[in-house]
């Protein structure tokens, strides 16, 4: 059966993807041609397009550059630039990450420091990342109390007991929650609302 355009395209992509994992590494072509258990001239062939894909030597240089045959073959998707859903309830932002499954991306804009008291801190499965886009932010997390400058990052588990403010004026950040994370987080913004004596619109701190 004569190779179609997109078949063609997918081909040289797979060529193009194979080359540039491993350069990634730093390998010469004789290291992976090793790692992969195939001659030299072979890889050299495959990445040039001088010798036809075969399924069982995908399946090995995936193995050998550490991804899987399906990431190896994937396809480029079309949905490259994404708009955000509005979320007017919380006067937030969301970009989800259809890369990774359950994955969300919240801009916030905080106004207030974190709580004084250490019953307000959240616990919850899940895991979760903030860059601050300016201002400094304040992580309570645990026992501990960090400082987060502007173009700095954090990583932590959510079942620490956290909470999130900002020093000094407002400060803007990106948190991106995995998808446990996101439904704690969504719990306990409904709880805080219906604990509220005025539950309706306005300010409020952001964990």
């Amino acid at each position: 059966m004569p190779m179609t355009q997109e078949d063609g395209e997918l081909d040289s992509l797979v060529r193009k993807r194979i080359r540039a994992l491993r350069v990634a590494q730093g390998w010469s072509l004789e290291e992976l041609a090793t790692r992969a258990r195939i001659s030299q001239s072979t890889l050299s062939r495959i990445e040039n397009g001088r010798r036809r894909l075969a399924l069982d030597q995908l399946v090995t240089l995936a193995r050998a550059l550490d991804t899987s045959l399906d990431q190896l073959v994937e396809t480029a998707t079309d949905d490259i630039i994404s708009n955000p859903m509005i979320d007017g309830a919380h006067g937030q932002m969301r970009w989800p990450i259809k890369a990774e499954p359950g994955m969300t991306v919240i801009r916030r804009r905080m106004t207030e420091p974190p709580p004084d008291n250490p019953a307000r801190l959240r616990a919850h499965p899940g895991r979760e990342w903030l860059v601050v886009l300016s201002g400094t932010a304040i992580l309570l997390l645990g026992n501990r109390r960090l400082r987060i400058e502007t173009n700095q990052a954090a990583e932590f588990p959510t079942m620490l007991p956290h909470a999130i403010g900002t020093e000094g004026g407002p400060c803007e950040l990106l948190g991106i929650f995995d998808r446990d994370a996101r439904r704690g987080h969504l719990r306990g913004e409904g709880a805080e609302k219906s604990d509220r004596p005025d539950s309706g619109p306005g300010p409020r701190r952001s964990s």
